[in-house]
This record gives C-alpha cells, structure tokens and sequence, in this order.
C-alpha cells in the first residue's frame, strides 16, 4: 500500500469514526472551537485596538493651556519660544476666539454652552507637535515640566500619558484572554484524547487481528491520528465562522460605540486565520497523540 493508500484510508475510517460517535465528537469539536473563539476575540480586539493607538501615538500633540489672565499678545511670543525647542516639530497656537469656534465646529449640539459668556470660556492654548512622538527621555519630560511651573500656564495635557496607560491596559487584557484560551484549548486537547481513547477501546478486535496480520503501528493508528486532527480543523473553522459572524455583528453597530468601532476595525488577516484553523488542527493531532502514547493498544 503506498502512501496517499494509506492517507486516504485513514481520511475514510476517521470520517466513519466521527459519523458513529457524532455526540463525543461533537463535544472535542466544540471545547476547540470555544477556546480557539476567545482566544481569536482577544487577538482580534488587542490588533485593531493597538492599531488605533499607533495611529493616535503618530498624531499626538502636547497642547499647554494657558491661563485666562494672560495677554493675547503673549501668544505669539510663548509659540515661538516653544517653537525654538529642538525637541519640537511646530507648534500651532490657538487663541481663546479661535478655541470657541473650533469649539461650535466640533460640537454644533453643545454650542450654546459657550454662548453668552462675557469673557472667553475657553482658554488659548498651544498646540505641540513633538519631532518624535514615541520618545520619553527625561530631557523631554524636564522641557514639559518647566512648562507646567510657568505663571502663564494652566496646565499641560501630554496625550502620550493616557495612550500609555491605554497600551499597557491592552496589553494586560490581551495575556489574560489568552491565558484563559490556552487554558481552554488544554481542555479541547484532553476532551479530544478522551474521545480517541475511548474509540480506540471500540477497535480493539479490529486492532488485534490487523497485528495478527503484521499490521504496522502506523497504519493502526493512523486512522485515530486523523480522527484527532480533524476534529480539531472542524473546531478551527466553527471558531473562525463564529468570530467572523460576531465581527460583522459588532462592526453593524460601530456607528454608534466609539469601543465597537475600534474593535471592528479591521477582521483578521488571511494568514492570521489559517494560524487559527491549523491551531484547532494540531491541538486535535496533539490530542490524539496523546492518548495513543498514554493507552496501549
């Protein structure tokens, strides 16, 4: 018997195997799939989120308010002193008239708020733009500090701090999905043993008479082999179309959910999601493997 014989004479008896024992291997298929789901939601919310934040990180800006006492003329003078940093890009300043209108522009509902007042409700600011963004050497926070203890400031707003804190948070969220999906694909791979075991047991005469007849350990345990494999490359491909069927669900919402419209924001690559069904797959064979070496025969 050659090779592709015996390749699809272990496809036909798993297939047999699954038919005849459809509610256990039903089971393996869906502890799988459920693992390999979450699992795929954590990586799919921390890429489109942390793709987000690059984008952001490339667009931050340090804005330094100023205080509403401070003259208008002052402006200009504070710009170009900011301007002459070498840690800085441009720099764009905003005066109170000029932050009001923006203001309407943004938030036409709100206007009214900043309507009737008989000085400026908002304050003049400068708008920093930093020639590298992602740095945060100690000269650069010293150069934000000194901004911070000037009399003409009222505060200044450092997007790079929340956008840390936002990474870091991300990151934390996306190790713990993914401690919880390896914990829950452990328990695909044992469920899968557990099933290919108990198949081996049903086998056991069939098992005898082939060794009778000088059957190779291979060709015998061929057939479980590809039992557990797939199993697990039916669990990659349910995960894959429930992940794929809850994206579109979120995304039809992200009009309305500043979190759905990060999350939905791009679906898996190609490769990202043949990586997910060959997971399923090798977590099957893993299995199967596994209960072959542990159950003799």
């Amino acid at each position: 018997m050659t090779l592709l014989q015996a390749l699809r004479y272990f496809l036909r008896e798993a297939f047999v195997n699954l038919v005849r024992s459809w509610k256990s291997s039903l089971l393996a298929v869906l502890t799988i799939a459920v693992s390999l789901l979450l699992g795929g939601s954590f990586l799919l919310a921390a890429r489109n989120v942390m793709a987000s934040v690059a984008r952001w990180r490339s667009e931050m800006r340090v804005v330094v308010y100023l205080r509403p006492d401070v003259p208008a003329d002052a402006l200009g003078r504070l710009s170009a002193e900011a301007g002459r940093s070498p840690f800085v890009a441009s720099v764009n300043p905003v005066s109170a008239p000029a932050a009001r209108a923006r203001f309407r522009q943004v938030f036409p509902g709100l206007s009214d708020l900043v309507e009737g007042w008989e000085d400026e409700p908002l304050p003049a600011s400068l708008e920093i733009a930093l020639r590298d963004p992602t740095v945060r050497s100690p000269e650069v926070l010293a150069w934000l500090d000194g901004w911070r203890r000037r009399p003409e400031v009222a505060m200044v707003d450092d997007d790079r701090e929340w956008l840390g804190q936002l990474e870091t948070l991300v990151a934390v969220g996306r190790a713990a999905g993914l401690a919880l999906a390896a914990a829950l694909l452990a328990g695909g791979i044992f469920t899968i043993a557990s099933v290919i075991r108990l198949a081996a047991y049903l086998h056991q005469e069939e098992i005898a008479i082939l060794r009778l007849i000088g059957a190779t350990e291979f060709y015998i345990r061929g057939p479980f082999y590809a039992e557990g494999l797939l199993q697990g490359l039916i669990g990659g491909m349910v995960a894959t179309a429930g992940l794929y069927g809850g994206y579109h669900l979120l995304a039809a919402r992200s009009s309305r959910s500043l979190i759905a419209s990060l999350i939905t924001a791009g679906f898996l690559s190609p490769a990202q999601i043949l990586f997910l069904v060959l997971l399923g797959g090798a977590a099957g064979l893993l299995g199967a493997i596994t209960s072959l070496r542990r159950e003799a025969l």
